[in-house]
């Protein structure tokens, strides 16, 4: 059994690290930085592979937390590894996480 954490997100404008999400999970993954207040939209890249021992954090991140959706099967239980790659622990794809501005 591989341990996750909640996702860590960093800024690319400011380099901060607290950010909030008024969303749902699953909705539409904008993102704004605590620092400069920025908007991003996290999204993610298969890196290849399939990591199925890995096990979502508990607990399990707020619904206020950064949240991504998997590139592979669409499930929002993405979640970070020790070494920042990313899994999604539904169907144990292992993954990159993105950010890009926030569309217009």
């Amino acid at each position: 059994m591989i341990l996750t954490h909640a996702l860590r997100l960093t800024c690319p404008r400011c380099g901060g690290r607290e950010f909030v999400y008024s969303c749902e999970p699953s909705c539409c993954f904008n993102h704004v930085c605590v620092g400069c207040r920025a908007a991003f939209q996290t999204a993610t890249v298969a890196l290849g592979g399939k990591l199925r021992t890995a096990v979502p954090p508990d607990p399990l991140p707020e619904c206020t937390e950064p949240a991504a959706q998997c590139c592979e099967c669409r499930s929002v239980a993405v979640y970070q590894l020790d070494d920042d790659r990313c899994v999604c622990t539904d169907c144990g794809a292992l993954l990159q996480i993105e950010l890009g501005d926030e569309p217009a």
